[in-house]
């Protein structure tokens, strides 16, 4: 504890980089970052996560922060995902403000100095703002387009159009995230909720330098689940208005068939429309059931409440205990 409070004193920016097998990165990196960081901040610290890499990051990591101290790492157990790394980087966060950044280049470092001076000018978050997608497939782009708005029809918190991680946060708004433990994290909604004076610093995104990127379309629609579902209840009240939808029709139905009834006799039912009125039935039940279970597989992992992360090493950084953690957001963000 007393070793984070004085490298607060020292360091006026941290910039927090989550990295799973990003050896081949990390100098090209460094060597464009460094310089930046030198010319627009009066000290600084780098802070890469990593994210339970099979390559030679972590090796990479050590050498680095032997030449030059201010590189420091921390390594966690397994691998726990992008959004659970973040937060583990904002957790050991000691400067006035954070830069969130990936490792692979595609967000420039020479963005970080415009992020400094709306800093400077009063803005705590300062966000940067892609101004295309071309890095991405078509198919990618189509899906991205189509998910945000859905989360701008049913979500409760409004993303700038064009944000993501890259960004700056003033140490009052990575305190406040700091007290936000859940773990189905989607923190561009975080960034979003937590408010603070923001602005969005338009980039174009650059091509990755090597490697391909670590979000297979498994797990993008596991993250865009874990955001709507962190944001909104919309889901489960549509199911409400399905329920007396499908009870008005039903209703309906059965008022007809008692009115032809005793206008035209009685008639041998079809085999087919039975069948297909159970199957579509029963299809809207387990589509129901599913959603539910959606929220209470999330509500369940919560209940356990279980640490967000472990790290199995730390390179240049103190422990930071998570009862010391919560409690100093608290005082720091209130």
């Amino acid at each position: 504890m007393m070793r984070a409070e004085s490298v607060m004193a020292e360091a006026e920016l941290s910039v927090v980089a989550p990295v799973y097998n990003e050896a081949d990165n990390l100098r090209p990196l460094l060597d464009r970052l460094i310089p930046v960081l030198e010319s627009c901040a009066r000290s600084f610290e780098v802070i890469f996560v990593d994210d339970g890499s099979t390559d030679h990051t972590l090796e990479i990591l050590r050498k680095a922060h032997d030449a030059d101290p201010r590189i420091r790492a921390i390594a966690l157990s397994r691998n726990f995902g992008k959004e659970i790394a973040i937060a583990a980087g904002l957790d050991h966060a000691s400067g006035a403000a954070a830069v969130i950044m990936d490792a692979d280049l595609q967000h420039p470092p020479e963005i970080i100095q415009s992020f400094v001076e709306k800093w400077r000018e009063g803005y705590k978050n300062v966000y940067g703002q892609r101004i295309d997608r071309a890095a991405d497939s078509p198919l990618r782009r189509l899906l991205t387009q189509r998910f945000y708005r859905l989360f701008d029809a049913l979500g409760e918190t409004r993303l700038p159009r064009g944000a993501g991680d890259f960004r700056l946060l003033d140490a009052k708004a990575v305190a406040a995230l700091r007290t936000m433990r859940e773990h189905a994290r989607f923190s561009k909604g975080l960034y979003a909720w937590i408010g603070f004076k923001s602005i969005g610093i338009p980039f174009e995104v650059a091509p990755r330098l090597q490697g391909q990127s670590k979000f297979s379309y498994r797990k993008l629609t596991h993250f865009a689940l874990d955001g709507l579902m962190s944001f909104t209840t919309m889901p489960l009240k549509i199911w409400t208005y399905v329920g007396l939808a499908t009870s008005l029709l039903a209703l309906a139905l059965a008022s007809f068939y008692i009115i032809r009834t005793l206008i035209l006799g009685v008639d041998v039912p079809g085999f087919a429309s039975l069948i297909v009125s159970i199957t579509f039935f029963g299809g809207v039940q387990l589509l129901s059931l599913g959603i539910l279970g959606e929220y209470i597989g999330r509500i369940f992992a919560e209940v356990k409440r279980r640490p967000l992360y472990l790290i199995e090493e730390r390179v240049g950084l103190t422990p930071v205990a998570q009862d010391e953690l919560s409690s100093r957001a608290r005082r720091d963000w209130v």
